[in-house]
């Protein structure tokens, strides 16, 4: 009798096959969003699951399901687990770093670019019927080039980000990150170190690339809102609630800040109601890794994670390896 899985969300009809090869997978083809009972009734028995950030695995759902040995979250971030629990309970938790960090990159460059010259703006504006002529300043946007860009968290991501400003757009990119990067890697990124505060001063562009943990939640609340200049531009690609999105729609409607681009939500899908009334922000349902052919290795990724652990005792990315060690 082949193990059986749980796959909580729709995926790639290629590797859900992939899957019923080795396993008796249960699947989600229909992409409902399972409620917390719903997971633990369906999760209930199996010995694995294939997981997207919708999905909470806490103790709860551990004590409710103690057969499962591991969980395979398709992306690469993972506030969506207790780590902790699911180490205790001797539950693997895998993710799916690197495969997505050039589409990611591009993508938070693309929103800098979008939310710098005001293209959503302009877009309503235009579809609304209300251009009827040119005029000098007529949604005249904030320079890119040659500007300065600053990054909060400074991974792999932000790492991509700093490179496309430098070497594509001649910027001077300033970052602040929990530890500071290799002389090597700062000269590969043309990135110099600085404290927050003078990030939050001195960013034409800031991007946010810092994992969401409690130490990172509201990193960027009113007062950080209010160190910045009042023609910066925000953008947001890490994770929903490492911004206080009412006090940004605030900022936003009061112009203190120019301009902001959110990919990502606190308590998303729902988005704050403030920020669906000032026009200046560029708003994206969370698809900043969303290619099909990043989707497809972030699905493979994790389905190989699955594949690995439970016929072989491995995993590629592990994210609490001790339980590799039990």
């Amino acid at each position: 009798m082949k193990p059986s899985i749980l796959v909580a969300r729709a995926i790639f009809p290629e590797v859900l096959k992939k899957l019923e090869q080795v396993f008796d997978v249960d699947h989600n083809q229909a992409d409902e969003v399972l409620s917390a009972a719903e997971l633990q009734s369906r999760m209930r028995g199996k010995l694995g699951a294939l997981t997207t950030g919708s999905e909470r695995i806490d103790a709860e759902v551990l004590a409710a399901c103690p057969q499962l040995k591991i969980v395979a979250n398709m992306a690469v971030g993972y506030n969506n687990f207790d780590i902790g629990a699911m180490t205790a309970a001797g539950v693997l938790a895998t993710n799916t770093p690197d495969v997505l960090t050039e589409t990611t990159a591009d993508f938070g460059f693309t929103l800098l670019m979008a939310t710098a010259r005001r293209v959503t703006e302009s877009e309503h504006f235009l579809r609304a019927g209300q251009w009827t002529k040119w005029s000098y300043d007529m949604f005249a946007g904030a320079e890119v080039h040659g500007s300065t860009l600053g990054i909060l968290g400074m991974g792999r991501i932000g790492q991509g980000v700093a490179k496309r400003g430098a070497h594509g757009f001649g910027m001077n990119v300033i970052y602040h990150n929990r530890s500071r990067l290799t002389p090597e890697l700062e000269a590969e990124c043309k990135a110099r170190y600085v404290s927050k505060d003078e990030l939050l001063k001195t960013a034409d562009h800031l991007v946010l690339v810092l994992p969401y943990s409690a130490a990172s939640h509201h990193a960027i609340g009113a007062a950080e809102l209010a160190l910045m200049k009042p023609t910066a531009c925000l953008v947001n690609i890490a994770r929903g609630g490492i911004v206080d999105d009412a006090a940004l729609a605030v900022a936003l409607r009061e112009k203190r800040i120019a301009a902001a681009g959110l990919d990502v939500f606190e308590g998303e899908p729902r988005v704050h109601p403030d920020l669906l009334t000032v026009p200046n922000v560029v708003l994206t349902p969370h698809i900043a890794s969303a290619t099909i052919t990043t989707r497809m290795a972030m699905a493979t990724l994790a389905a190989d994670n699955l594949i690995r652990f439970l016929t072989e005792g491995k995993a590629l990315t592990p994210l609490n390896p001790q339980v590799l060690e039990r």
